[in-house]
Formats: C-alpha cells, sequence, structure tokens
C-alpha cells in the first residue's frame, strides 16, 4: 500500500513527493512522457524574496537555505524603471519590494539600452537571482529516489475512487492504491479534485506568454538585471545570450497545452520598447504557459478539511519555483502533525479549510 501517491510532476509535485518520502512510500504520477513539461518548464525563475503575498514571501523566505545548499541560484538583481504616468504603481512597488532608488545615470550603466527621455526614475537592488529549474527539479526527484520513491511519467490519472479510508486510482490499465491522495496537478488540480469527489475549490489557469528576441544592439546582456515595468506589466530578462520579454498577461482559461498569442505578444514587446532605444526587429521563438491561481491567490497547502487524505498541493500561480522549497517542507510538516518555521497566521492563510465552510 502507498502511503502518499502524488499526482503531478511538476515543481509542486516533484518537491512534495521529496519532502513526504521522508514520511512514508510514495509514487509520484506524471502524465506528460517527462516532468515539468507545463507551467514549471516555462517559469522565468527568479528568487525574490519580497515577490508575493505575505504568505508567500513567508515562504520564500524558508526557501533560501534549500535553494543555497541546493546550488541553484546565480546573481541576476532586479531593475524596476518608470516614468511620470506612472509614479504611483512604480512607489507602490518600489515600496512592496524593498528596492533603492539609483539615478539614471546608474540604470543606463546596467542596461545600456534604456531610454532616458522616457524613463525617469529607477530602483535596484542586487537580491534577486536565477534559479536553475532543472537542477532544482532534479534535486526533489533525488531525494525521492533515495527514499524508495517511485517516479512514473506518461501516466495520466484516468479514475479515483474510495475503498473505505484508501484511494484507488487508475491509470488506462494500470492501477494504485494509496491512504493519501497529493493533488498537485498544477493547471488541472480541480479537474483532478471532481474526479475523486472532492468539492473544487475555484482554481483560475492564467496564460502567461513569453517572447525570445536578440540581443539589443548585439550587445552581451548575461550581467543585465531583470527589468520591471510598474504594476507587472511587463518585464524582460537575460537569457543565454538572448532577451525574455514578456507582457506579464494574466489571460484566464481552461487548463490545456497553452501557446502565446501572438496579439498579446506584440503588446508587450511594445511596452518593452517604449522604454528602449534598441527596436525589437524579430522573434527568436515564443510560448506560454499557466499560472494557476486559488481566488485570493494564496497558495493552498494541505489536507482538505472534509477529507483529509485528499491533500491539496496547489495554487503555486508565479511563485512555484522560489516558494517549492518552504512550501513542501511546511506540507509535510501539515501532514507529520509537526511544528513549522511558518507561523500560524501564514499557516491558516494557505490553508484549504479557508474555503470550507466560513473558513474554518
Amino acid at each position: 500500500m502507498i502511503d502518499f501517491l502524488v499526482i503531478g510532476g511538476g515543481i509542486a509535485g516533484t518537491s512534495a513527493a521529496a519532502r513526504l518520502s521522508e514520511l512514508g512510500k510514495v509514487i509520484l504520477l506524471e502524465a506528460e512522457d517527462h516532468l515539468a513539461y507545463h507551467a514549471s518548464g516555462r517559469s522565468a525563475a527568479l528568487f525574490e524574496e519580497s515577490y508575493g503575498k505575505p504568505a508567500t514571501i513567508a515562504l520564500n523566505k524558508a526557501s533560501r537555505a534549500y535553494h543555497v545548499h541546493a546550488d541553484v541560484l546565480s546573481p541576476r538583481g532586479l531593475l524596476l524603471i518608470g516614468t511620470k504616468e506612472n509614479a504611483t504603481a512604480f512607489a507602490h512597488d518600489q515600496k512592496h519590494m524593498t528596492l533603492d532608488p539609483i539615478t539614471l545615470a546608474e540604470a543606463r550603466k546596467l542596461i545600456p539600452v534604456l531610454d532616458t527621455k522616457i524613463v525617469d526614475r529607477a530602483a535596484y537592488h542586487t537580491d534577486a537571482w536565477d534559479i536553475d529549474t532543472d537542477r532544482l527539479i532534479q534535486s526533489f526527484v533525488r531525494t525521492t529516489r533515495q527514499n524508495g520513491g517511485q517516479i512514473v511519467t506518461g501516466a495520466k490519472v484516468t479514475g479515483i475512487t474510495r475503498s473505505g479510508n484508501d484511494w484507488n486510482i487508475l491509470c488506462g490499465l494500470d492501477a494504485y492504491s494509496a491512504h493519501n491522495i497529493i493533488n498537485a496537478a498544477g493547471a488541472w488540480v480541480d479537474h483532478i479534485a471532481k474526479m475523486a469527489g472532492i468539492t473544487p475549490l475555484g482554481f483560475t489557469p492564467m496564460r502567461r506568454s513569453m517572447a525570445r528576441i536578440p540581443a539589443p544592439n548585439q550587445l552581451d546582456v548575461s550581467a543585465w538585471p531583470m527589468l520591471f515595468g510598474p504594476g507587472e506589466t511587463w518585464y524582460a530578462k537575460p537569457d543565454a545570450g538572448a532577451l525574455l520579454v514578456s507582457p506579464a498577461d494574466e489571460d484566464p482559461t481552461d487548463p490545456h497545452d497553452a501557446y502565446a498569442n501572438n496579439l498579446t505578444l506584440a503588446e508587450g514587446l511594445d511596452r518593452y520598447s517604449k522604454h528602449v532605444t534598441a527596436p525589437v526587429e524579430r522573434l527568436l521563438s515564443s510560448w506560454a504557459g499557466l499560472r494557476t491561481f486559488a481566488p485570493d491567490r494564496n497558495l493552498v497547502l494541505g489536507p482538505d478539511p472534509d477529507t483529509p487524505s485528499f491533500i491539496w498541493c496547489a495554487g503555486q500561480g508565479g511563485y512555484g519555483m522560489q516558494s517549492s522549497p518552504g512550501a513542501s517542507q511546511l506540507l509535510a510538516d501539515i501532514v507529520a502533525g509537526r511544528s513549522s518555521a511558518i507561523d500560524k497566521v501564514h499557516i491558516d492563510a494557505l490553508s484549504p479549510a479557508r474555503f470550507r465552510n466560513g473558513g474554518r
């Protein structure tokens, strides 16, 4: 009998499987032929401790030591730029992300193509880091396997039923029995809940598009910081000698293998272009991923209060990579009945119970 059957092989599922493998027998099922195929494999992957809601920030802080130990971080930095037209949004973001004001000359040294005829304010800090997403996921996979856990790809769940206090899970012709299900299915978490006879929580998958463009003016962009527009209306980030540009879109959609919308990409590239002196002349590639949010945009971590053997690990939104060590550790602590490094206020903000019977 399996103690914990994890559904979903993105960063949520792989991190949960690793932590829970210390508590019992784990099997992880991933519908695709390899792990991290959907949102986790299409992430901009920045560790910025102050990015997110208060409960997410608490998870980010609890994740730093793991990221450092796993050696998945490399220096990036974060530069916020603004204009007179978006001064209010700029001030909000600067305060929220605890960025230091810098001069336009300093900003131009960081990103030489900034158009200081348009950009009239900037804020920056060094404490923002690229995440090696593959290395991070493989660190969790390694832990799971070292503890005797199994990872099965190409295993789409087709049926879930109850047998007494246990679960029966079908994947085509294969069947599994488990004491607990961990629902880490990303954009499909409510679908898995319905299949198991659990009331969905109302998650919304939202498309986030990305364009990869040549380095502006053939410059070496490797040391450039991540560049944000106020209110997260667009951002740009170096990537293997090129530049990623996103319109930071959040278009609600159904769960599917997402692809970029050309009009949305054009809008995002236009927002970026208005702040730089180098025109965008062509695309190298484009793609999209689904960032899935609960109604209050906090993660959902822990047993369903109506069916405690159905455990949610969901709603990572755009914070899954950076928060995964802290989130998965909290999940394991809750399941094991242990104390946590996360305080009760934030644990309550992350609990599935907030959506059941008035948040009991």
